[in-house]
């Protein structure tokens, strides 16, 4: 069983990077059982889908950028779960977030291969309170078109998903509560992944 973390902020390495790696840890230690990869978006070009309907026919893009490469993994009967980190930008995902779930419309045209795949979202924002359940709100909605199996954290808290501030004076290592909701999501991830293709 696979576990894919993709991290959508266009900044390399800095927390959601560690927000994601947290949650993934938490995932390999909750089931050994569970391969994780973790993909940054940082310094890959993923553009906007232009609606050209090459997918609808073939799982192709005719967009010559760095997409293609996601084709792979996204499509691997061995993925069982998928969990997308994000940053808040004016309450939503980040515009390298959206591309990527947009053009992943080919593995719905394709039959629904993301069907059944378990989903969780995590939001990095800069505040305590922003915007991070609207942003992880919007990534759900898109894997619920996919027909996933979207998940919270997980108790104790069960809510949308992990929540983390970027903000905090001592850095996003002290967001003790923040990390936890990772760490729980990854935990539920992996539980609700048992479930269903263990």
């Amino acid at each position: 069983m696979k576990i894919v973390g993709i991290s959508c902020s266009p900044r390399k390495g800095k927390s959601t990077f560690y927000a994601l790696e947290t949650c993934l840890q938490a995932t390999k230690e909750a089931d050994p059982k569970i391969e994780t990869t973790l993909i940054e978006l940082s310094g890959m070009k993923i553009s906007g889908c232009i609606a050209c309907g090459k997918c609808t026919k073939v799982l192709e893009c005719s967009q010559e950028d760095d997409f293609p490469k996601m084709i792979p993994i996204l499509s691997d009967p061995e993925l069982a779960g998928l969990v997308v980190a994000t940053p808040v930008y004016f309450g939503s995902m980040t515009s390298q977030c959206k591309a990527l779930l947009d053009r992943c419309v080919m593995f719905r045209r394709n039959g629904f291969l993301l069907r059944n795949k378990v989903g969780g979202v995590i939001a990095v924002g800069g505040a305590r309170n922003g915007g991070q359940e609207l942003a992880i709100q919007a990534v759900q909605a898109a894997m619920l078109v996919q027909d996933m199996v979207v998940v919270s954290e997980g108790q104790p808290t069960s809510h949308y998903g992990a929540t983390l501030w970027s903000g905090h004076p001592d850095g996003i290592e002290k967001d003790t509560f923040g990390l936890e909701t990772a760490r729980s999501l990854g935990r539920r991830v992996a539980e609700v992944t048992a479930k269903i293709h263990g």
